[in-house]
């Protein structure tokens, strides 16, 4: 199987806009992702896609590879399915271009779920380190069935009522899709739970396609605001 990775990348991010461009030790974020993806080894080829001319040209300058958009696009997801459709592959990982210390066991286990010819959309989740990460809504919670498969993903503390913090279960943003699962996602209004949450899987349950969730211990670091940043520069001083 030809697996590929695409990394949506945008500036206009509300929280902390310009973020994939600051630098985290002298490196712009984005371009921290773009080489922790190629290290992994797990990828046939790695695609950095955005409509950001200046992160297009990041790229390039480090002989990156990129897929420019051509429209304003709903999602992260929505952005590589422009860019899946037309580059030649069995099965794509949407790789966030804010979480640049990727673990490669888990991204590892993650693509090779599909071995499993009857999953065609997966995503990782891991355990929460205390109530207080349970309770902030920028971490997604997703509740599964007896198999795994996702049945909402929501920013709020899902089981609601639950006090044993290891019946809850943290969303780890990085999907996986055979080829024409994600175009066919891509193609599917946003849906009403999808909107109301503002979290893109939600859209995958509404429509019938399962995901398949994937248990991992490792926790990453999702740089969403500037405390965010701050502790990836911490976490980057003690593991360097």
């Amino acid at each position: 199987m030809k697996t590929i990775a695409l990394i949506p990348a945008r500036l206009e991010s509300q929280r902390f806009p310009n973020k994939l461009i600051k630098k985290l030790d002298g490196v712009p974020i984005i371009a921290r992702t773009y080489i922790a993806a190629l290290n992994t080894k797990l990828f046939d080829e790695v695609y950095v896609v955005s409509g950001n001319d200046e992160i297009i040209e990041l790229i390039k300058s480090m002989n990156g590879l990129t897929f420019k958009s051509r429209k304003i696009h709903q999602s992260g997801t929505d952005r590589i399915a422009e860019a899946a459709n037309e580059i030649d592959h069995d099965i794509v990982v949407n790789l966030q271009g804010d979480e640049p210390f990727i673990n490669i066991d888990s991204i590892e286990n993650l693509i090779a779920s599909f071995q499993d010819s009857s999953v065609e959309m997966a995503s990782l989740m891991t355990s929460f380190n205390s109530f207080d990460e349970i309770k902030n809504p920028n971490h997604v919670k997703v509740t599964v069935d007896k198999n795994n498969n996702a049945i909402f993903f929501s920013r709020l503390p899902i089981p609601l009522g639950e006090s044993e913090i290891n019946k809850f279960n943290r969303h780890i943003g990085v999907y996986a899709f055979r080829k024409n699962t994600l175009i066919n996602f891509s193609s599917l209004n946003r849906s009403k739970n999808e909107i109301s949450e503002n979290l893109e899987g939600n859209r995958a349950i509404d429509n019938s396609i399962p995901v398949k969730m994937i248990k991992i211990d490792f926790h990453g670091i999702s740089i969403d605001t500037e405390k965010d940043f701050i502790d990836a520069e911490k976490y980057l001083s003690r593991n360097a």
